[in-house]
Formats: structure tokens, sequence, C-alpha cells
């Protein structure tokens, strides 16, 4: 694939080319990308619904972070970026937090594209520059893409091969060719790319970490540091895109820190104590017992339920299905079989979560009941690759009666380990032909995960199966995470609103390679529907019968352990912020909140 600029002597070649293809497809002009239907916001709009575009700047806010930083580059494929990086640099487009899949332009002040998805074209916005003064242009969009392809994480690569070319035609405008037609993958590039400034980065390893914060572009600067622990972030004074349609009524605070600490409980304890501003909570027992105190009593701190009307990630245990004993579905469904939802929602959430079952949790993708006619039409072929349980059974989840005694789930993970050749001897899970013990590793880096799993450890020792929780650091765990060393892995798949070619990375053989492979997932079946998925992109009717499909064959092989997820946002603040009154449909909205100076005043001095 080739990204460069375009010099005189392919420059007629260029314009011939373009000619050509504007001959044979119709042109499209617009500031909008999206997927499905219309977007919500018309061309020329003033800026989102969710805002108020009247809201004060200014003020400091602290956030808490667990572990520690080494790295300022989000990019790179080793080390730990700091918290925020992501936000120093624009993108092409912005999306919005009350859409799906539907991006405005930003850096992209107006894009071109052929009806036939063959070609895009993108004008940057004369006014757009970097932190450094240096205008943003054509070459820097051409050298980011280069820079990804050459640098960037394996599945960059995957990405890009429907790419032929990336070429500055001037200043202005940057030109993108296709191998073949993929409205999505053509989409993506522009949508979801932050533009790197070539003369900052010509001379670094964009795979490699940096020591010092790099040179960006958005709302936010690094304003100071203390390596490994701090992170300031100052709103830039001549922020090119303040008064901009995507950025009127956000970014609203001066500046915002990031302070670490060694766990989740000790940043607990500093926010209650005054040295965080605001706290998403995600474990249920902290927020039905830990969450109490004088500040709280004097209405200095208050505490918030918002609806979360999102589709959900699905979360829980993930098998490592590279594993020789846990390439067995039965295997896997026998542990499954052996974690008690209810007796842990019961005794260790007070209740708050529901049960997660889906890959398209909350969306009208999500598989109920039995295949639909046209599900089944979509799935005989693959017939002999899949479980039979696709067609015959709903996928659901055990459920007992929350007492902590699971006989019948016992009984049957046995039945299931016996025909998978194995079998309990002296008390032990052994494999028959081997005599080797199933013995388990889970990793984490978070005390919480290994509280919760108790019971699970409890309830696999039932069944002979010793499960050790192995917990490590945030720099161990990302580098066994990268190398899918681990048999059990408490973690999540993106939340999926809609089937989209998103779902290569996470599933498709193509991209094993990829950490979002979580599983390590090579199977021909989900290769085929996963590929049906990307090739109707532009039948939405297809998707309705294609989503449901997957995600059966997904949940009847058992990939992961399903756990839950709660519907709603547990914030926590002390008493300082003021909001709009309408919220994002998909986010909490921060970005959009302000420091309201008379409720600050009533504070403590320092959490003013």
């Amino acid at each position: 694939m080739e990204m460069k600029r375009l010099t005189k002597s392919t420059l007629a070649a260029t314009i011939t080319l373009v000619l050509s293809s504007m001959a044979n497809a119709a042109v499209v002009e617009t500031t909008r990308l999206y997927t499905f239907g219309e977007p919500k916001y018309a061309e020329g709009f003033k800026h989102f619904d969710y805002v108020n575009p009247n809201a004060p700047k200014g003020g400091n806010v602290i956030y808490g972070a667990t572990g520690t930083y080494d790295n300022f580059n989000r990019y790179s494929q080793r080390g730990n970026f700091g918290a925020g990086i992501i936000e120093l640099y624009d993108g092409l487009m912005y999306s919005p937090s009350d859409e799906i899949d539907v991006t405005y332009g930003l850096i992209a002040q107006k894009i071109r594209y052929s009806d036939d998805f063959m070609w895009m074209e993108v004008d940057v916005h004369p006014d757009a520059k970097f932190h450094d003064g240096v205008k943003i242009t054509a070459n820097d969009i051409a050298f980011t893409y280069q820079k990804f392809w050459d640098q960037g994480v394996p599945f960059y690569k995957e990405l890009y091969k429907k790419v032929k070319s990336v070429v500055a035609l001037d200043d202005k405008t940057a030109r993108i060719e296709m191998n073949e037609a993929d409205k999505e993958v053509l989409f993506s590039l522009v949508q979801g790319m932050q533009v790197l400034p070539e003369h900052y980065w010509k001379d670094k390893n964009l795979s490699e970490p940096l020591s010092e914060p790099p040179l960006g572009s958005g709302a936010y600067k690094i304003g100071s540091y203390k390596s490994g622990q701090s992170i300031t972030y100052t709103l830039v004074d001549d922020y090119w895109a303040t008064d901009h349609p995507v950025n009127i009524g956000r970014n609203n605070f001066g500046s915002y820190t990031y302070d670490y600490y060694r766990d989740a409980t000790v940043q607990l304890e500093a926010f209650k104590a005054g040295e965080i501003d605001l706290r998403s909570e995600n474990i249920s027992k902290n927020w039905a017992t830990a969450y109490t105190g004088s500040n709280f009593d004097k209405g200095y701190i208050i505490k918030e339920e918002l609806v979360d009307d999102t589709p959900q990630r699905m979360q829980g245990y993930v098998f490592n299905t590279e594993k020789p004993y846990l390439s067995d579905i039965r295997v896997r469904e026998a542990i499954t079989l052996l974690l008690d939802f209810e007796w842990m929602n019961k005794n260790l959430f007070y209740d708050q979560y529901k049960r997660t079952r889906s890959y398209f949790q909350n969306t009208e993708y999500e598989a109920k009941g039995l295949p639909s006619e046209e599900e089944i039409a979509v799935l005989t072929p693959i017939k002999d690759k899949i479980p039979e349980r696709v067609f015959t059974d709903e996928y659901v989840m055990p459920v007992t009666d929350g007492s902590g005694r699971i006989r019948t789930q016992l009984r049957e993970a046995l039945q299931l380990f016996k025909a998978a050749g194995f079998e309990v001897k002296d008390g032990v899970m052994v494999n028959v032909a081997t005599n080797e013990p199933l013995k388990l590793e889970l990793i984490a880096y978070s005390p919480s995960t290994e509280r919760i799993s108790g019971s699970f450890q409890k309830n696999l020792k039932a069944a002979g199966i010793d499960l050790s929780i192995r917990m490590i650091d945030t720099t161990q765990y990302l580098k066994r995470w990268h190398e899918r060393d681990y048999d059990l892995v408490f973690s999540s798949y993106s939340a999926n609103p809609y089937p989209s070619s998103g779902l290569l990375q996470r599933w498709h053989s193509d991209y094993l390679d990829s950490t979002y492979n979580q599983a390590g997932v090579t199977d021909e079946a989900i290769d085929y529907l996963v590929d049906q998925i990307v090739d109707a992109q532009e039948e939405p009717e297809k998707l309705k019968v294609l989503g449901p499909a997957l995600d059966r064959v997904l949940q009847w092989n058992y990939f992961a352990i399903p756990t839950w997820y709660s519907g709603i946002y547990r914030i926590a603040t002390w008493d300082k912020f003021s909001r709009p009154e309408v919220m994002p449909k998909y986010d909490v909205g921060i970005d959009t909140w302000w420091i309201d100076a008379e409720k600050a005043s009533k504070l403590p001095e320092k959490r003013r």
C-alpha cells in the first residue's frame, strides 16, 4: 500500500483517475459520515442538543487513576500509557454522545467520496493547527496513515488491506483510494483516525513508548506531570476549534488532573477525604456500603444513579481456547455451570446487577428464543460446524436459588467433564488419558476481581478443579494480555450497537494476533458469519438476521462465562458541578459539565 505526497510527475495521472472515477460514480460531498438512517444534526448545526452553549469555563478537576504509567504514547506496543493521553489529538471527525456511528467533521472541513466507495477526499479545515502553531495539512494525514501502516499494532495492517493509497493532493486535500469497495473501511479510516504531526513523529517510532509528552492538537495539552504519579491537562488558550460546533458547550474545565493510586480501595478513600472531585463506581459493594461519612452527611458529596440505556458489553471470565484443556467446548460449558450468579448478586452485589447473556446486549440484534426462518437459512450452510443446540434450544444462563448450593449444576458439569475425558479421582479432576490434574489460573490486577471470584473458586474446588488467582501489577498484566498468556481473564468484549466490521478484530481468524481476540478464536463458521456481516454493511435488513445468528453461535461456543451488567451509571461527586438539562443518550456527558462557582463556594477550600 502506498501512502505519500503526490509529486508533479504523478499529479496528472491522479487527476485523470479522479475524473474517470467521477464519470462512473456519483460524488457525495458532506461534512458528516454515517452508516444507517440519517444523522440527527443537519449541515451547519450550531451545537449538540446535550450541551449548554453558554457554560462557563474555568476551574480545576481532579480524577483518580489506578496503578502507574511510564509512557506518553497511546499507540505504543509496550509500557503503560498515561490516563487521558488519547485526548491530546483532534481527529478528522468527531462522534457525539447521542448518536451511534455518526461523525461530524472537525479537522476535516469537508469530505467528498464516490457512491461506489472506491475513493474519498478530505479537505483540511484552514484553521486547524497543532499546539506549536504549525498548520495541520493533508501531508500530516498521509503521514499518519503511513505511520500506522508501518508501526501500528497488527490489526491496522488487516484493516488497511483494502486501501490502495493515501496521498496528499496538496496541502489542503488528502485522497484515499481503495483496492476494493468497502464503505465501512473507507469511512472508518476517516471517522476514527487522529492526525499526527509529521514534523514531530517523523523521527520517532510509533510502536515505542515516549518518556515526554508529545505534540498535540486537541482542546487540552499536558501542563505538568510527575512521572508515574500524576498528569495535569490545561485548556489551550488559542485552541483552534474552541468555537467549532462539535466543541460548543464542551471542554469547560480550565484544567484537570489524573492522580494515580496504587489500587481502587486507596483511591476511594482519597475521594472521600477530598483529594479527588469525581468518581464513577463499578463495584456494587462499595456503592452500597462505602459511600458514607461526614462529607456525605454535610452534603459536600452527592451520590447519583443515572440511567444507562446503552448497548452493554459482554463482561465475564474469558477462556483462552488456545490452551489444550480449554479447547473442548464441553469443558468450557461445564466450568460455566459452576458460576453461581444468583448467589453472587445477592451476597456480593446487593442485587444491583442483571445477568449478561448476549454479545449484542440491549440491542435489537440480541439472539432470543429460537432462530427465525431467515436465521436458519443463514446458518444451514455451516450446520456441521456449529453446535446443534443453535437450532434447537434458546441459550439461557443456568439459574440457581441463590443459596450457594448448586448440586444440580454440579451434576451436569461432572457429566460434561466425563464426556470430555475427565473424571474426579481422590477429589481431583484429572484427564483420564494422561492422569494430569485440571488446574486453571485466573490473572488479575484488581483486588475486586479476587474478591468476586472467591465463590466461583470454591465451586470449582467442589468439582476437583484448582483455580489459582494470580494477582499481578498492571505492567505484567498487560504483557501477559498481549501474549495471551492466561487460562482465564476477567474482561469484556466491547458493546456492539449493531453488527459492524469491527467484529473482524474480535472474532475473525485473520485477526488472531490482535489482542482484541481475547479467547484466541479460530473458527471457520464464525469467519463465515463475520465475512457475511462485513459484506452486508449496506443492507440493514440482512444485518438484522446475521447479528442474532452470530450471537447464537458465539453464545453456544462458551468462549466466555457471562457475568453481569448494571444498566445504571453510579456517579459520586463533590458538589461543585452543574450540567446541562439534557443528558446524552450514550454517555454520562462529563465533558459538558462545568464548575458552578456558587456551589463550589460552599465546599471546604481545597475542593472549590
